[in-house]
């Protein structure tokens, strides 16, 4: 089983002077692991105000991350967590060589195979919604690692994932938009957390 926790928050756009408060009402509502996507406005910022503020309490780190060096840039600013949306070995190598959580994206067999022998023991289905739970089903049947599901997945439709065997799920749109606020997010976050438990 994995030790990342369950439901990882997406936090694309989100800015260096938003990220304390949107990570609390984050935290405050039971989500223990936030990514700040590489194609935010000054990432690496927000992900050393994260890792500073809540890096004893919660997993945090980047998303979107495509290439060594900033595979280096995460770790240099404290993030522990480590997310991709394709499957790069030489990536995925470092972030274990760092001894980050790397959770890299894909969506065929041999993709999630190739991840694994880089060294992932998580795994995220990307995109989920375009492949579908039978995706998922089918490939758990050869998979012996824990896999997120990501992309078009949320509180309504948890439950069938977690059936078909998703270990947890990265949220994006569900949970965090730049116009949302923080009072916001929390009620959204709250419903998520409610929905997993439930599941």
């Amino acid at each position: 089983m994995s030790d990342t926790p369950p439901l990882v928050a997406i936090l694309r756009g989100v800015t260096p002077a938003r990220i304390e408060g949107v990570a609390d009402a984050l935290f405050e509502a039971g989500i223990r692991a936030i990514e700040v996507p590489l194609n935010s406005p000054e990432p690496f910022k927000s992900i050393e105000i994260l890792a500073k503020s809540f890096g004893s309490r919660c997993l945090t780190g980047a998303g979107t991350v495509l290439d060594t060096a900033n595979v280096d840039r995460v770790a240099g600013a404290g993030g522990k967590l480590l997310v991709t949306p394709n499957t790069n070995p030489a990536v995925i190598a470092r972030g274990v060589e760092l001894g980050l959580t790397v959770m890299p994206g894909f969506y065929t067999p041999s993709e999630g195979f190739a991840a694994v022998a880089a060294g992932a023991r998580t795994l995220k289905l990307f995109p989920a919604s375009t492949g579908g739970v039978d995706h998922l089903k089918a490939m758990l049947a050869v998979l012996d690692v824990p896999v997120y599901a990501v992309g078009g997945v949320g509180a309504a439709n948890m439950a069938e994932w977690r059936k078909a065997g998703a270990a947890g799920f990265g949220l994006g749109s569900d949970l965090f938009k730049p116009d949302f606020s923080d009072a916001e997010i929390s009620e959204r976050a709250k419903k998520c957390v409610a929905a997993f438990r439930a599941s």
